[in-house]
């Protein structure tokens, strides 16, 4: 597996494996211990997901050492006042099965982002969590909030993929060296793209599934990519990109797919108090 370094010293695997709307019922369990088998060592959830349990247990029973694989999850914006903060950690630690997080996320930029932000760091000083970050930051959000951070964070994981490609994001974070994943990085199922006249060219000359095209561009854009699947045939190919290169004019092709737009606008008004109402993880608790 290929690595990216931080801006904070450590490296993330290149590809990881989403877990998004996978249940909870067993089938987080079966696609992580799937996606570990073909190779994956890198592990993307949320708290919001509800399966840490489960992705904690599909590693634990993997039989792969614990230092081997790189594990992301992200705290929820109902948890970002200081003292709740500390709570969510440690509970998904306790989900997870696990003495440390290699990488804890800030989910979504709205309320009190700066206390879950001193939250984390905190956490990191005392070896909870290696690496941390943000989620869902737009140029305008990074410039709220990240100025008043004592850390700059090592990962914005946000939507892209070649329809929405955060050119202006990425050419701010590069000034601090701020890696970007993907969520989202086969445009959710998006047929327009996976059909596209230039992703399907590509696809026929270097004998793979437009996917794979798909991510090796984003790949060699130096992004991390998180795809999900829970087809064992699917969850192999999305990790199979490394065998082949993309030409610089291939690149600017595909660079030129970018309509500067995705299917979330973290910007639009009320979206932060809309996930909040919404969207409670303690429902059940």
């Amino acid at each position: 597996m290929r690595t990216i370094a931080l801006n904070d010293g450590h490296t993330i695997p290149a590809v990881g494996f989403g877990v998004f709307l996978i249940p909870a019922d067993g089938s987080t369990y079966t696609a992580v211990k799937e996606a570990l088998a073909a190779g994956y060592r890198h592990i993307d959830t949320a708290q919001a997901y509800f399966n840490e349990a489960e992705v904690g247990r599909a590693i634990a029973d993997s039989g792969i050492p614990r230092e081997e694989i790189y594990v992301t999850t992200k705290l929820w914006l109902q948890d970002y006042a200081y003292d709740l903060a500390v709570k969510g950690i440690n509970s998904s630690l306790e989900r997870l099965g696990l003495d440390y997080i290699d990488l804890l996320l800030l989910h979504q930029p709205y309320g009190e982002v700066e206390q879950a932000w001193k939250a984390l760091e905190e956490a990191q000083t005392a070896g909870k969590i290696k690496s941390i970050g943000v989620s869902n930051m737009t140029p305008t959000l990074w410039q709220r909030y990240v100025p008043h951070f004592n850390t700059v964070p090592a990962v914005n994981q946000v939507e892209l993929h070649p329809y929405s490609q955060q050119k202006e994001l990425r050419a701010l974070l590069a000034k601090d060296k701020v890696i970007v994943e993907a969520w989202g990085p086969l445009g959710q199922g998006n047929k327009e793209l996976l059909s596209d006249p230039a992703v399907v060219k590509l696809a026929k000359k270097y004998g793979k599934d437009v996917g794979q095209i798909i991510l090796r561009f984003e790949n060699q854009e130096g992004i991390v990519v998180l795809p999900k699947s829970t087809k064992p045939e699917r969850i192999k190919s999305n990790l199979n990109i490394f065998d082949f290169e993309l030409t610089p004019s291939e690149l600017e092709e595909l660079r030129a797919l970018d309509t500067g737009k995705g299917a979330h606008d973290p910007d639009a008004p009320g979206v932060g108090e809309y996930l909040l109402s919404n969207y409670d993880i303690h429902a059940d608790d």
